[in-house]
């Protein structure tokens, strides 16, 4: 079953501007162009079955609470790290929007076990050749 894409509700994220780590010249101390996402995975909109497999992620970003938290300070205004943050959100959420394949147990073919057999006796052979030479 396919299921159409998750999309995630703006007014569930919420935002807050910090200033950014590293070099910046002289807009570093005084602009606050990184962002701080916060999502609150339980409260979602989320199915449950996603926010299951999204809170199960070990994923360091992910508190006690189940509260996404994601730093985005790449770009230099803060329109654009609020856009980043918000795909790097979706790209996590739709890691987790499929359910993984069952794996189910079979057994080896009988091609397989023959020539399983086949490659220990030619080991097995080379390993005998290697000992004393008997005249």
């Amino acid at each position: 079953m396919l299921r159409p894409p998750l999309l995630i509700d703006p007014d569930e994220v919420d935002f807050s501007a910090i200033r950014a780590q590293g070099a910046g010249g002289q807009n570093v101390n005084k602009v606050s162009s990184a962002v701080h996402l916060r999502y609150d995975i339980p409260a979602s909109s989320l199915p449950a079955d996603v926010k299951e497999r999204l809170l199960a992620l070990r994923d360091s970003r992910i508190t006690q609470e189940g509260v996404f938290v994601l730093k985005a300070q790449t770009h230099r205004t803060q329109e654009m790290n609020r856009a980043d943050a918000l795909a790097r959100l979706q790209a996590v959420i739709d890691s987790v929007a499929t359910a993984p394949r069952v794996r189910r147990a079979t057994k080896p073919t009988y091609g397989s076990k023959q020539r399983r057999l086949e490659g220990k006796s030619q080991r097995s052979q080379i390993k005998s050749l290697r000992g004393r030479v008997q005249d």
